[in-house]
């Protein structure tokens, strides 16, 4: 995949791949089909190319995610598409209850390998019950894996390496990003990307090449306005902080999390996210750091948590922008830690 291409086409090309690869990908969703390709058109094309495997389905996200676990248990490998995160809810049994337990529940006898795709995030201006990002809301269920993509990365391969999981997994794509170009880490900093058995979705950490004064961590959406608020704290305050862009939001990536702390620790961390950040994945990656921290006898961190305000997301741009994190509230909570 070319950097040149978006997020949707890169997107777009993984699923295409997957249904070419393997005739047990099917696609499952609401207005999914040619010519309308899905709301955020992720899928056009492929009901053209693959017109049995990919199939339109009613108005029931509750419907269509107990389908799509019943063919994974039958040996199919099912992509299912909801339309806006905000329904997850609308099939939160069958997710929560079916899909992610039946392998437990069955002695590992079974396994369901589905994906469940779903745009999430604001700055649209699709007011309070479209613009929500509720992915923490499932962070911790067992047996479930969540994962998010990123521009820096390649979001179609990471799509494909969900499928190939023989578990379910929660695939959140922040819709700001569908028409953002692929980019590549910026030159100023050492790229690692870190995978192993217990966390294979991969963490990019981005090293200064020097010293680092602290560690952003961030994903999805929220990673362009932390690249932006790094190069801003470079340039107008002389700190230059590392970055953590984590794509596994759960299970935590414990384990890349040990090896960016093994290299040292940071004085401050402060952890982005556009939901609201009580309760959320900043909250159980700082729990994490700390774990390490005093395992490994580091030095304290000063903790910092950047997320939207708790109130519903409005849909006039001005009052959005005023509940949702910006790169300011960033560079805020950095400089709040020294």
């Amino acid at each position: 995949m070319t950097r040149e291409t978006t997020v949707l086409a890169s997107l777009n090309a993984g699923l295409s791949a997957a249904l070419a690869a393997d005739d047990r990908v099917i696609v499952l969703g609401e207005d999914v089909l040619d010519p309308y390709g899905g709301a955020f058109k992720v899928t056009r094309g492929l009901s053209t190319r693959f017109p049995d495997r990919v199939l339109a389905t009613p108005i029931s996200e509750a419907g269509i995610v107990a389908v799509a676990t019943g063919a994974a248990l039958r040996g199919l490998r099912p992509v299912v598409e909801i339309m806006f995160g905000d329904f997850l809810f609308l099939a939160g049994d069958q997710i929560v209850n079916h899909a992610a337990k039946y392998r437990a529940m069955f002695n590992d006898q079974v396994r369901v390998p589905l994906v469940i795709r779903t745009p999430a995030g604001g700055r649209r201006g699709y007011g309070p019950t479209h613009s929500q990002s509720l992915e923490k809301h499932f962070l911790g269920v067992p047996g479930l894996w969540v994962v998010a993509p990123h521009a820096l990365a390649d979001p179609g391969a990471l799509l494909r390496q969900a499928i190939d999981l023989d578990d379910p997994v929660l695939f959140v794509e922040n819709k700001i990003d569908y028409g953002a170009q692929l980019a590549t880490e910026p030159a100023d900093y050492a790229a690692v990307r870190l995978a192993d058995a217990a966390s294979p979705f991969p963490t990019l950490w981005l090293a200064p090449r020097g010293p680092a004064d602290g560690l952003l961590l961030c994903y999805g959406g929220m990673t362009g306005a932390t690249l932006t608020a790094a190069a801003t704290l470079r340039a107008t305050e002389r700190l230059d902080l590392g970055l953590v862009i984590v794509s596994q939001l759960a299970p935590t990536p414990a384990t890349h999390l040990e090896a960016i702390l093994a290299k040292g620790a940071p004085t401050a961390v402060v952890t982005v996210e556009e939901a609201p950040s009580e309760g959320g994945w900043g909250a159980e990656m700082i729990a994490t750091i700390e774990r390490i921290r005093d395992s490994r006898r580091l030095g304290a961190i000063a903790y910092r948590r950047v997320g939207a305000k708790s109130a519903p997301i409005p849909s006039a741009r001005a009052l959005e922008d005023a509940v949702l994190p910006q790169v300011d509230d960033i560079v805020a909570a950095v400089l709040d830690c020294f």
